[in-house]
Formats: C-alpha cells, structure tokens, sequence
C-alpha cells in the first residue's frame, strides 16, 4: 500500500493476517538466528586476534591528576577506551562536544557489568578537564573521562575520527587487541557489544574461546548491577 508523508508517497509493505504474518516472520527468524551466529563466530575470531605490545608511554589528564595508559585500568585485566571529540574546534564546543560521540555516550550500559568481567570502559578526548566535567554533569554520563595530553590519538587510529580501543594487561604489559570505528561504532554501548569486542570476550562456557580462557555459566555471574560485590 501507499501513504503520503511530509517526505512525498512512501510504499509500505503488504497487510496481512496473523497467519501470514506468523508465516513471515518465522522465514525472518532464521536469518536472524543465521546472522546472530555469524556474530558469534566474529567475536570468537576477534578473540584469536594477534596481541600488540603498548611500549610507548601515555599520559591523561583525570579528575585526580595525570595518569598513565596502565593506570586507565583501574587495577582491572582489560581496558576499553572510547575516543569521543570532546575537543576545542568541534561543533558545539564548549557548551557541547561532538553529536554523535554524545549520542555514544547516551547509550552505555551500566558498568558494574562491565567491571564484573574484570573490564573497564573509559572516554577520552582532548577537552579540559572542567569542561568534560561540566558536560558530563550537564548530561547526567558516569563513565571515566579522560583529556589526551599526546600521541595516544594519532598511534591508535582515533586522531580524526571516533574509535574504540581495546586492550589487555598481563601484569604492567600492556596490549591492544581490537580497534573498530566508523559504523562498526554505532554498535557500542552495550554490555555484549563491548564485551564481544574484549580479548576474553563474555567469559561463559558457550563461546569459542582458546583453551585456558576464564568462562563460566552464563547467569552464573549475572547480578542487578548494585549486587556485584
């Protein structure tokens, strides 16, 4: 059928009775359920990507003071950094930074989920301190929020453009494992989607993981989000 809009004639698809759609919606589900697989074997080689060693020094400025890139981990094994452009020179600055990087940002899940894979998730970008303070009060956003003081941008693909970063520790050793920008982006807020992206990935017994991975139960470690010890 047709129906006008304030865009001109837009052509809908067909109505229908239960039956059919049932019908329909069924053929749907298994190319839903064929692309939910195909996502899983993606993370499952995301998991296998090579490890890159982090040997060059970075320094943040944060709410307490300078920090490194080994300190933007906050004790935990994995580390997710946002580079969203909070930045002088960008559209909206200082009141606002970056419309689309905000719209990230009002997406991310509450990180005690996070935190509970022994994952953490922060944002950096070139803004101030007080500005990145102010906006992230103004916004009502909880997540760590860091101000870029060197190349960190430039070495990690993120200098014109937003990206997120992940990397892993083994002890001081710092590495980056994945990096996913542009529209692979728009997929980021989630707790999955951000765990799917990690070295370790979930943690849970289903998943394609190489062997000696940390992987539990699904539901096993779910909590509410103020429950986690």
């Amino acid at each position: 059928m047709t129906v006008n809009t304030d865009f001109g004639v837009m052509q809908t698809p067909a109505i229908v009775s239960r039956a059919e759609w049932d019908e329909a919606r069924n053929a749907l589900l298994v190319k839903e359920k064929e692309l939910t697989k195909a996502k899983d074997a993606m993370a499952a080689q995301r998991r296998r990507m090579p490890w890159l060693p982090v040997d060059k020094p970075y320094a943040f400025d944060g709410p307490a003071g300078r920090v490194s890139l080994l300190d933007l981990f906050a004790g935990r094994r994995q580390l997710i950094v946002y580079r969203a452009f909070m930045d002088p020179g960008v559209h909206g600055w200082p009141e606002n930074g970056c419309p689309g990087c905000s719209m990230v940002a009002d997406q991310v899940a509450h990180l005690a989920h996070l935190n509970a894979r022994d994952t953490t998730l922060v944002f950096a970008s070139r803004g101030p301190q007080a500005d990145l303070a102010r906006i992230k009060a103004e916004k009502g956003w909880t997540m760590p929020w860091f101000t870029i003081t060197d190349d960190f941008d430039t070495d990690h693909d993120v200098d014109e453009w937003h990206g997120t970063n992940a990397f892993i520790r083994e002890g001081d050793q710092v590495f980056r494992t994945y990096f996913v920008n542009w529209r692979g982006d728009e997929a980021m807020g989630g707790t999955w989607s951000y765990l799917d992206i990690t070295a370790l990935g979930r943690q849970e017994e289903w998943e394609d993981s190489p062997q000696g991975y940390p992987q539990e139960a699904p539901y096993q470690w779910w909590r509410w989000h103020d429950a986690y010890s």
